[in-house]
């Protein structure tokens, strides 16, 4: 089983990034799917989820309107389109995949939104 994340980078505000997940080693489809952040000093959150069949999504309240989380089930990967960027969005941003009592976790990549 494998999560890998990519997309990360250094952008300055009011700047867009997308993340992806590439997903390897299970049956990608019926899986949820949610994206998480880890910011120095506090604890991880969760920023947008997705059912398996990508019908339903919900995000945080201080990303909403903002991020727009999607999947895409035939390339085994998920996204994260994050635009108008502020500060306080720098973090670790990791993927997760869900099945019953089953939960995998990705190594993360890092943002950072500085001006």
């Amino acid at each position: 089983v494998q999560l890998v994340e990519s997309g990360g980078g250094l952008v300055q505000p009011g700047e867009s990034l997308r993340l992806s997940c590439a997903a390897s080693g299970f049956t990608f489809r019926r899986y949820d799917m949610s994206w998480h952040r880890q910011a120095p000093g506090k604890e991880r959150e969760l920023v947008a989820s997705i059912s398996s069949a990508g019908s339903n999504t919900n995000y945080a309240d201080s990303v909403k309107g903002r991020f727009t989380i999607s999947r895409d089930n035939a390339k085994n990967t998920m996204f994260l389109q994050m635009n108008s960027l502020k500060l306080e969005d720098t973090a670790v941003y990791y993927c997760q995949a869900r099945w019953g009592s089953l939960n995998y976790w990705g190594q993360g990549t890092q943002v950072t939104v500085s001006s």
